[in-house]
């Protein structure tokens, strides 16, 4: 698998500190509150509503929070007002990185992420930059020791997936981002075991980087998703699974 898969993995599975529970609370409950004023408080009809709130539960979010939050998105209760803005740039090694980012500042956060790739090494670009790099899809990971791969492809392609591929102990599967709620449904129904389902830049082609770029580069993406306005950040690193081991055991 690509590097940026690999390292993704290796994150979700280190315990987390109360200050990063909190960041993560705060980066869901905005997504919450866009996904709310964009297309409605009700998860039923609005996915990408319904996908924030299985994240929020996912992360043990009391209830409450997630009702406020949807509150603040429809207009009941006061809150701020998020923009939704990409930024992209560079990390070493010629890394292409694009940044999703939820602000109520964008004078606040432009600044914060032009010093964050400075400070590692890589620099901020123009917009459009690197964005012809990457393509938008929707991408669903599927439990892999709970499910057949063949029961599971032939489910997933009739529902119009584009593509499949197991990733150590999850199947993933590819969509065009309007195709994602539909193929998900349809998963659903045959109760396969969903784990996440989140539309996102995934790259054309990916690019090398070993040496001592290679903790340079991580270094740089860990600290843009430290950020408090950045909600994802995507690039096209390919980094051997060996050297991100022993990146993540330093």
């Amino acid at each position: 698998m690509s590097g940026h898969s690999r390292w993704s993995q290796i994150k979700r599975k280190k315990g987390k500190t109360d200050v990063q529970r909190g960041k993560l609370f705060s980066k869901i409950l905005r997504e919450i509150t866009v996904a709310a004023r964009n297309g409605g408080g009700d998860p039923k009809v609005n996915m990408r509503l319904k996908a924030a709130m299985e994240s929020a539960k996912e992360a043990n979010m009391p209830h409450d929070n997630i009702k406020r939050a949807i509150q603040k998105g429809t207009g009941e209760l006061p809150g701020e007002q998020y923009e939704e803005i990409s930024y992209e740039g560079y990390a070493p090694g010629g890394v292409a990185v694009m940044i999703r980012v939820l602000t109520d500042n964008r004078n606040r956060t432009a600044p914060e992420i032009r010093h964050t790739f400075e400070k590692h090494g890589g620099h901020m670009g123009a917009s459009g930059a690197v964005g012809w790099m990457f393509d938008r899809k929707g991408i669903i990971q599927v439990d892999a020791e709970r499910i057949s791969e063949d029961d599971l492809m032939t489910v997933a392609l009739d529902a119009g997936a584009q593509d499949m591929r197991r990733v150590e102990k999850a199947f993933e599967i590819t969509t065009a981002p309007g195709e994602m709620d539909a193929v998900r449904a349809a998963l659903e129904q045959r109760h396969a075991p969903v784990v996440q389902a989140e539309v996102m830049f995934v790259p054309q082609s990916t690019v090398r980087v070993e040496g001592k770029e290679a903790p340079q580069v991580l270094k740089l993406i860990e600290a843009l998703e430290e950020l408090d306005d950045v909600q994802a950040v995507y690039a096209n690193y390919d980094i051997p699974d060996e050297v991100i081991e022993a990146i993540s055991a330093a």
